[in-house]
């Protein structure tokens, strides 16, 4: 994870240049075209644009990309929400991140959305068709709330709330649904929503370490390596050193002197030639 998120932060930064600038912007256009065009030909484009598995195989590669142009909502208003909603999400981490991460985080996340359909296709030996970029959506939206918990929003247009919170709903139907498929025994459609979640862990590794205490757990791990590494070199550097413990002179500053060890004393205790018959012996009961 930690590699990845590197990774991706070198080459955003060696290819500024790299993605579609307002990117969100076509993304709504689209679908609000899509959708007129659906309403008055029942549903015709969709079905032309859908993901599909067995249709990519036949030729029809621009699958790949179009599912993300299907609306996945119903209903004119609720459309129009949508779009506002996730061009100003979007736009936010774009104008944050700058165009080329941004890119890259909605192309991962459709990728991620994709490799976990051809999964669950290949394991049920069925295709499994993807309309919208519902999972896509909800990784920009993770995104967002990470970056800027305590954003209001206004719920029912009425009712002020922070992003966080409507984050945190949104986690508990994603961690139900994850539930719902296992206990009905279809496990394997747990992989796609998981899948989606992974592009969210790899941009934010850094974030989520420092979250879960990992990042503290990490720096007192190299607080301690460090230290142990400075004893270590304080040992090597004193291994020759002999320094009396009344008088304080050591065989560097004082070589003409003798320095010895008294067997008498605690501890392991070093004396100069002046002092190892006269000086007082250290014991437990006199440090």
């Amino acid at each position: 994870m930690k590699r990845m998120n590197q990774a991706i932060d070198r080459f955003c930064a060696l290819h500024p240049g790299f993605g579609i600038r307002n990117l969100m912007l076509y993304v709504v256009v689209a679908n609000v075209a899509v959708y007129l065009l659906d309403s008055f030909s029942g549903n015709t484009l969709s079905q032309l644009l859908f993901f599909s598995l067995d249709a990519v195989l036949h030729g029809q590669v621009w699958r790949l990309v179009t599912f993300v142009l299907i609306p996945d909502v119903s209903g004119a208003f609720s459309l129009l929400i949508s779009c506002y909603f996730y061009y100003w999400i979007g736009s936010a981490l774009e104008q944050r991140w700058g165009t080329a991460k941004f890119t890259c985080y909605y192309l991962s996340g459709m990728v991620f959305t994709l490799l976990g359909t051809v999964l669950v296709s290949l394991i049920i030996g069925a295709s499994v068709p993807v309309y919208g970029a519902g999972y896509v959506n909800f990784a920009m939206f993770l995104a967002f709330a990470a970056m800027w918990p305590d954003a209001q929003v206004l719920l029912f247009f009425i009712i002020p709330m922070k992003i966080k919170y409507l984050a945190y709903v949104d986690l508990a139907f994603f961690a139900w649904s994850i539930v719902r498929y296992v206990l009905a025994g279809a496990w394997y459609f747990s992989v796609i929503p998981l899948m989606a979640l992974l592009n969210f862990l790899i941009f934010f590794w850094p974030e989520m370490c420092a979250l879960l205490g990992l990042r503290t757990f990490q720096a007192q791990r190299k607080v301690h390596r460090k230290a142990a590494e400075t004893r270590r070199e304080a040992q090597s550097a004193n291994a020759g050193l002999r320094k009396c413990a009344v008088c304080g002179r050591t065989n560097l500053t004082n070589p003409e002197l003798d320095f010895r060890y008294c067997s008498r004393c605690v501890g392991y205790r070093c004396y100069c030639s002046d002092h190892i018959f006269s000086h007082v012996h250290f014991t437990d009961d006199a440090p």
